[in-house]
């Protein structure tokens, strides 16, 4: 699908000085940790409205749509945003808008109206995707280029953190520490208080974020004449690295999204809704495990053979879970978020690789794609209804094939067009 291009930034060959990023990136490490801690809330959010409003898997994924599909719609404008007033505004402007959405949900309870809850979710990821298209390009460049792979899959690491803890704290308040909750017990009020401290922390961070003193860096370069500006859509691997993106984020998304049904079924795990949303954090903990492990290792192992290694050992995995039960089907699926650990960010960064100037409007492009998220997990809902919720896990493992062909091939570079600018 053809978009306007986004504006490139000035200081994708003039990375900050030493000195002054180490500063930023500690106090980037908290943006990623709080929209990861947001978006696996939705894990949680999905039973809990499923119950109260006794929706189908299909309309149950429609919380995901709605929250991913904010992406699709926000990140060009974003990235147009973000070229405007820099990286540390934009920041500023997505975690005041996240906010807002967060405020959304005391209306949506009080309404009980399913359409204003999916309302609210597309507001807040239309702050967390402002917050995605200025942080992610960010990290990239506070350093040296070499090293931002390992700087990007660090900071993502504290993504996965937030995703492990929020299980845990999503499953207490929203669910109210009730072992086994029936739908008669799930009420409206139970998701106020969650969002609302979400919504103070938020506008908390951004009043930080407004005040300290970062890199003035991510605005449009008016030095560079249009005419040499060309576009990303002719970098190949960069179009390959987008499709990647688009199955990896609906892969996880999709997976997290079915971990509480699955585990509570009788023949996988047995057990009841608000235990089996304790296990999302074996799922993203493995991830936050990898990650970590990863920062390291990327240093010294080839990028494009760690992706493809992770996407066959998830393929398999899947494969195990899909034919298997108990414990064996349980635990190879919640394995497969240790596989994801440097999926992201790996992609991110071979996709973005040799952009030089069109770096900027290649991230708005991957950042894009993140729409995979409301899509291949509503797809999935139809399989789930259809065939079968461990049926239904076919769809991400087919995904997971496709990474593995980019890590081995599609991420090489190819030829440009004799046209073509860079």
């Amino acid at each position: 699908m053809a978009t306007a291009p986004i504006a490139p930034v000035q200081d994708v060959a003039q990375p900050a000085k030493p000195g002054n990023y180490r500063f930023a990136l500690t106090s980037l490490t908290s943006l990623f940790f709080i929209w990861g801690f947001i978006t696996c809330l939705n894990d949680i959010l999905i039973p809990y409205l499923q119950m109260l409003f006794e929706l189908s898997y299909t309309q149950a994924m429609l919380i995901q749509f709605c929250f991913f599909g904010a992406y699709f719609v926000v990140s060009i404008p974003a990235g147009m945003l973000v070229s405007r007033i820099g990286y540390q505004s934009g920041i500023v402007t997505g975690l005041l808008i996240a906010g807002a959405g967060c405020l959304l949900f005391y209306p949506a309870a009080a309404m009980h109206v399913y359409g204003m809850f999916l309302f609210a979710l597309f507001v807040l990821a239309s702050g967390i995707t402002i917050l995605q298209v200025a942080a992610n390009p960010y990290v990239s460049v506070l350093g040296k280029p070499e090293t931002a792979s390992s700087r990007l899959t660090m900071t993502q690491a504290f993504n996965s953190l937030g995703t492990t803890v929020a299980p845990f704290f999503g499953a207490w308040l929203i669910f109210s520490g009730m072992e086994a909750p029936a739908p008669g017990e799930v009420t409206e009020s139970t998701v106020q208080l969650p969002y609302l401290i979400l919504a103070a922390s938020l506008v908390l961070l951004a009043i930080i974020f407004a005040w300290i003193k970062l890199p003035k860096l991510g605005k449009k370069d008016q030095s560079i004449p249009t005419q040499l500006q060309g576009s990303a859509w002719q970098h190949r691997h960069l179009v390959l690295g987008a499709v990647g993106i688009f199955v990896y984020v609906g892969a996880e998304v999709g997976i997290g999204s079915f971990l509480v049904s699955y585990l509570s079924m009788a023949h996988i795990g047995g057990m009841p809704e608000a235990e089996a949303a304790h296990y999302i954090a074996w799922y993203f903990g493995g991830a936050m495990l990898g990650r970590f492990i990863g920062a390291a290792a990327m240093q010294k192992v080839d990028a494009g053979k760690a992706l493809a290694f992770n996407a066959i050992c998830a393929v398999l995995l899947i494969a195990l879970t899909i034919l298997s039960e108990g414990k064996l089907a349980m635990w190879s699926l919640l394995l497969v978020g240790l596989c994801n650990s440097i999926m992201f960010p790996t992609i991110f960064s071979l996709a973005i690789h040799g952009l030089k100037h069109l770096t900027g409007q290649g991230s708005g492009i991957l950042c894009l794609a993140i729409v995979g998220g409301a899509l291949i997990p509503l797809m999935q809902g139809v399989l789930a209804d259809n065939f079968g919720v461990q049926n239904a896990f076919i769809l991400p493992l087919l995904c997971y094939v496709y990474i593995a062909f980019y890590g081995l091939k599609g991420h090489k570079p190819a030829s440009l067009p004799n046209n073509a600018q860079v």
